[in-house]
């Protein structure tokens, strides 16, 4: 259950009656409920009796200050995100607290906007991590996974997925282009709570501005030229499912800021329209650009950035995970060699070793590409290095004795699987995950090759 779906309630601690009173007060104008706690053994206490979603605490309280406070909560309840509140001359204290597990920290006179994203930010991490622990305590059999890929890096990404998908959270997904980013969120999508929801797509960097606003929030009949009927934008098309947002550090300011209202209200206008209409669509954003950079630069609104990047998923570059190339290309030539009606017996190793030894600029996609062109220019049943693209053969080429062995499809496979179930300690469950194949395929090509 999201924070959209139930009440938050933050545990105010503060020996200051004032100060906990006008926190509180605004606490429920956000529609948050708010507990008070005079100082740090109080606080201790009211974690120990109710499940609070954040705690907002000041470092100088008489009876147990907020240091020590921490510390015991901390320890007893560590994903429970902890706020620290001081004043400049006590920023060293809360740095350290920091150091110890505190989720951030605030100085006074508090920034509202920056404790309201600070604190938005804290419940939807602590919802990840509840999820977290749940699926680690109960890890049912994975579904098959689209993404292909056996490298600890792709393990890595695979892993973070499974624990994000079921959540409600916004999700950021970086990475060089050409690397996935796209599937990756149709992977989030499908293996979430809206998975019987539409999953929609918008690419930022497609469209000029006016068409994008257009294409985002629909328009009213007549809003601009060519405008004959009412439209219904993506955010409310995605209602019920997830809209990606791809590119979506290629947008301009004033974009950014209609984009920042729907994600704080869940609320939106057509274009050339008045009413208010609400949209309940999971946000998930990508982006090849470093979002930071383009913030500090001023070319990317930092309260939308807090907004989207809730939970960070990485995508590596292909260079990084030379180890999955053999599967990717096995995937590939299967894929086209029956779009394009070709038989491909297999792969020479001199092919494969220069398709490995390749630092793929183009990631993914220029593999995809790469392959495809090599099966439509096959002139016999084998894929070799002369049916590469000459940028490929000039970056990848070794010294090659000319042999003429080549190397099946299914060789290529068996020592990939056999591998991977070796990395596993024999785990057939964790290797058929790493290899994006059910259990009992991988069992029945394991009987195959016991057979041979």
């Amino acid at each position: 259950m999201s924070r959209e779906d139930r009440q938050v309630t933050i545990l105010v601690v503060d020996d200051e009656q004032v100060h906990r009173y006008m926190l509180c007060s605004m606490f429920k104008e956000w529609g948050w409920k708010c507990v008070e706690a005079d100082d740090g053994r109080t606080a201790v206490e009211a974690v120990e009796k109710f499940v609070y979603d954040a705690v907002l605490m000041d470092v100088r309280m008489a009876r147990m200050d907020g240091m020590e406070a921490f510390n015991r909560i901390h320890a007893a309840h560590p994903a429970l995100p902890v706020i620290i509140m001081t004043a400049y001359s006590s920023v060293d204290a809360a740095v350290e607290a920091i150091k110890h597990g505190a989720y951030d920290y605030l100085t006074k006179p508090l920034d509202f906007d920056r404790l309201r994203l600070t604190l938005e930010r804290a419940v939807d991490r602590k919802q990840v991590e509840e999820k977290k622990r749940e699926r680690q305590k109960v890890r049912p059999e994975p579904m098959p996974s689209a993404i292909i890929g056996a490298s600890p890096s792709m393990q890595e990404l695979l892993e973070m997925i499974s624990y994000v998908a079921p959540t409600e959270a916004t999700v950021l997904i970086t990475g060089e282009s050409g690397t996935g980013k796209e599937l990756v969120a149709a992977e989030l999508h499908k293996n979430s709570e809206r998975r019987n929801g539409p999953f929609v797509r918008v690419n930022c960097a497609a469209l000029a501005e006016g068409l994008l606003e257009s294409e985002l929030f629909g328009h009213e009949k007549g809003a601009f030229t060519g405008a004959d009927r009412r439209r219904e934008g993506k955010f409310v098309q995605a209602s019920g499912g997830t809209l990606f947002l791809d590119e979506i550090g290629e947008t301009s300011q004033a974009m950014q800021v209609k984009m920042l209202r729907v994600l704080q209200e869940h609320e939106l206008q057509r274009v050339g329209g008045e009413e208010t209409i609400r949209t309940d669509a999971r946000i998930i954003a990508a982006t090849n650009r470093d979002l930071e950079e383009e913030v500090r630069a001023g070319n990317f609104r930092e309260d939308l950035y807090y907004r989207l990047n809730v939970v960070t998923v990485a995508v590596p570059p292909l260079r990084n995970r030379a180890e999955d190339i053999p599967l990717l290309v096995n995937h590939f030539v299967g894929k086209f060699s029956e779009k394009n009606r070709r038989v491909v017996s297999g792969i020479t190793p001199q092919c494969m070793e220069l398709l490995t030894a390749y630092h793929w600029p183009g990631n993914v996609r220029e593999l995809e590409n790469a392959i495809e062109r090599g099966v439509i220019l096959m002139r016999g049943e084998h894929l070799t290095e002369k049916n590469l693209p000459l940028p490929i053969q000039k970056q990848g080429r070794k010294d090659q004795d000319g042999s003429d062995q080549s190397l099946s499809l299914e060789e290529v496979e068996k020592k990939q699987i056999l591998k991977t179930l070796e990395d596993t300690g024999g785990n057939k469950s964790e290797a058929a995950r790493r290899l994006g194949i059910t259990r009992k395929t991988l069992q029945n090509k394991l009987h195959k090759y016991e057979d041979v």
